[in-house]
């Protein structure tokens, strides 16, 4: 009578045993850049949702009245949750704390001025040319300055921005793209220095403190309506906690390039805002626009993942497999 046979064991070698955490960390690693363009995604449908109900206040209480309220109930929002430590920052880091909180201030007050000066269609893409220069600035390769490029194109064939002779508004939409730009890189160094949202919430504080005085004078000046305030504060918190958070937490997640690449979007939600809420009809060429923004956009976050993983994928692969 013949013994059962014992069934083969197969010895993991050393290297793969090493290659199995390896190609963890890779899935790892896609997964968090997978969260943070998906957290972009989202940050910019919120923000040109709130910017459009933003927008309904204007004959009310105008630019400077809704950016004052973004900023005093962004700050009231986020202040007592977070509980910004102050004293115990240093000055390195409040330094970035400071520059975003100016970049958020001069971003929207600058746009929305550029708006009521020069229209919609050419302050946003003006405007755009800041997280534009972000990306093909940290772009390495050809690829990522194509799809930036190929965004770009888009953005102008969907906004069809006219021609203007308004300095001044082409001066505030320039300017708003420099704030937008400075914005991103802020953004991604304070979520290097300062855990969680606590750089948020300080510059959050920083600007409501600086628009505290000028809220006061306009609003006396001004006096508003009920409607108007509650307009400015569903915009405040769609349009500037939302993407403030997010933001944040997108850049600790994705390269700066990638982000400001993904951007490029916002004129998209714009348009689709537009055409499902306000009843606007897309044109072919907007469709058109459309199109290539996400194939630029595409284009870019593909070529993002797959060096984020093939070539530590073929690193942790055990010699000779």
């Amino acid at each position: 009578m013949h013994g059962t046979a014992a069934p083969s064991v197969r010895t993991v070698t050393s290297q793969e045993a090493q290659a199995t955490p390896q190609l963890s960390a890779v899935t790892a690693s896609a997964r968090r850049r997978a969260a943070g363009v998906a957290t972009i995604l989202g940050s910019s449908a919120s923000n040109q949702t709130g910017a459009a109900i933003g927008a309904l206040a204007f004959p009310a209480i105008g630019p400077v009245g809704v950016v004052a309220v973004r900023q005093l109930v962004t700050a009231a929002v986020l202040v007592p949750v977070v509980r910004p430590r102050l004293r115990s920052m240093s000055g390195a880091q409040l330094r970035p704390v400071l520059g975003l909180a100016v970049a958020f201030g001069v971003m929207n007050l600058c746009l929305y001025t550029a708006i009521e000066r020069i229209g919609l269609g050419l302050a946003v893409t003006l405007e755009f040319l800041g997280p534009l220069a972000v990306a093909i600035g940290a772009s390495r390769r050809a690829v990522d300055a194509l799809g930036a490029l190929l965004a770009a194109i888009g953005v102008v064939v969907l906004v069809d921005p006219g021609p203007s002779s308004d300095v001044a508004g082409i001066a505030a939409a320039l300017t708003a793209a420099l704030a937008w730009a400075a914005y991103i890189l802020l953004n991604r160094d304070l979520g290097r220095r300062l855990p969680g949202l606590q750089g948020t919430a300080a510059a959050s504080l920083a600007a409501a403190t600086v628009w505290l005085p000028i809220a006061v004078w306009w609003f006396v000046s001004n006096p508003p309506t009920p409607m108007a305030v509650l307009l400015a504060t569903v915009c405040a918190v769609m349009a500037s906690v939302v993407p403030f958070v997010a933001d944040l937490s997108a850049l600790r997640r994705v390269p700066a390039g990638l982000f400001g690449t993904l951007t490029s979007v916002n004129p998209i939600w714009a348009a689709l805002a537009g055409w499902l809420v306000l009843q606007q009809a897309l044109t072919a060429a907007q469709w058109m626009g459309i199109t290539m923004i996400v194939a630029g956009n595409a284009a870019v976050t593909t070529a993002s993942f797959l060096r984020a993983g093939p070539s530590r994928t073929r690193s942790a692969r055990p010699a000779g497999s």
